[in-house]
């Protein structure tokens, strides 16, 4: 929803109303992932997706048509039949989409939630879009980790329903979860997608050298929050990394690890060691390895390098277990050579592991094409298909 949002907000703030449509739940390889938004304007404009092309005409009709009517719609698209017409994903896999209108009176605290996406304070919305009673479709909660406002239907599927979001919260992710339709735990009746928005996932880039100004090109790319930081403050400026959004000169390891003791590093975190230069690594990698569960830890070199600093973390008492999680030499294996062809490389091996890619070429394998994170609520009847990262 993020995409959408500011142009949605355009219309929220003149009174008007637009037709928001959300992937609310995926099946097999659909093209966009639970929480990608499409928004026809009050002036007719589409903005944003959520098929990558092939059923926004339709859905862009249904928005028009919900908007006349005020009554929200859950629809499913899957692959279109042998007519060439046929309304489909020709793509492959299956869709449920939510579309409602959106206003004033229908999301009062649509304002609210925006100033939080932009001051990066986590917050999320859940939205009915099931129920046996139709007032309740549409009806939206706000949840924040401390608490929510905004009405269900009752307070009973409020508070139910809070409770789940703000683990989903916590982790970043999106889901449709189920409950009876009072908000009981168990039972069927009541569907709500949950739309969360946490802030930036962080990568940590150590060494302020060529091949770092490449990756934080890329990181911010693929948005992350990019700091770079090197303990030399000739090389560590704004300049020489525009697209980072902080530079920081100080020793890797202080910096790491003073991140670590004020809680600023998570299981998203990423952290890409470039350094190559033992003084700086080891102490920086007794920190990051030590620093419990983070996405990602890579660090440059060449064998020589590795080995030589495998056999330092060692000697410095890091067990097999702890020296498992680092990638090293970093990135994977694409002949690059240039920093930008590196940073692709690295890359590419975060999002390997994030979604537990093999690396290989799709057409060499057979199956599925994504590697899709299915998260099982821990409080809850339902499941819901997730995707990494904030929906807004």
């Amino acid at each position: 929803m993020r995409d959408v949002l500011e142009a949605l907000l355009r219309d929220w703030r003149t009174g008007a109303t637009a037709g928001l449509a959300t992937v609310v739940r995926t099946f097999d390889s659909a093209p966009r992932p639970a929480g990608a938004s499409m928004l026809v304007t009050a002036g007719g404009e589409a903005v944003g997706s959520v098929s990558g092309g092939c059923v926004e005409g339709a859905v862009y009709e249904l928005a028009t048509e919900v908007v006349e009517s005020g009554r929200p719609a859950l629809v499913r698209y899957g692959i279109s039949d042998d007519d060439a017409f046929a309304v489909g994903l020709t793509c492959g896999g299956t869709i449920d989409v939510f579309v409602e209108p959106v206003s004033r009176q229908r999301f009062a605290e649509l304002e609210d939630v925006h100033a939080d996406v932009e001051a990066s304070r986590p917050v999320a919305v859940a939205t009915v879009i099931e129920h046996p009673d139709e007032a309740w479709l549409g009806r939206h909660l706000v949840v924040r980790p401390h608490g929510f406002t905004g009405n269900l239907g009752s307070e009973r599927a409020s508070h139910a329903v809070s409770d789940d979001a703000q683990g989903l919260l916590a982790a970043g992710r999106n889901a449709t979860l189920t409950y009876g339709p009072d908000g009981e735990r168990r039972g069927e009746g009541l569907r709500v997608f949950v739309s969360s928005f946490a802030p930036r996932p962080r990568m940590l880039v150590f060494g302020a050298i060529d091949f770092a100004a490449a990756l934080a090109r890329m990181g911010s790319y693929l948005g992350y929050r990019v700091t770079v930081c090197d303990a030399r403050p000739v090389f560590a400026t704004p300049a020489r990394f525009p697209e980072a959004d902080e530079v920081i000169a100080d020793w890797p390891h202080r910096y790491l690890a003073g991140q670590l003791e004020q809680g600023l590093l998570d299981a998203r975190t990423v952290v890409c060691i470039l350094t190559h230069d033992p003084k700086f690594d080891v102490p920086l990698l007794e920190v990051a390895l030590r620093a419990g569960p983070v996405a990602y830890i890579g660090a440059m070199g060449s064998r020589r390098t590795h080995e030589d600093r495998f056999a330092r973390l060692r000697d410095a008492g890091l067990t097999d277990t702890e020296l498992a999680p680092l990638r090293s030499p970093i990135g994977l294996d694409l002949g690059a050579r240039t920093p930008e062809e590196t940073a692709v490389s690295i890359a590419a091996e975060i999002i390997a592991e994030q979604w537990s890619g093999s690396g290989r070429p799709l057409g060499a394998l057979g199956g599925r094409i994504h590697h899709d994170d299915i998260h099982e609520p821990s409080s809850g009847s339902g499941t819901g298909l997730t995707t990494a990262g904030g929906g807004f």
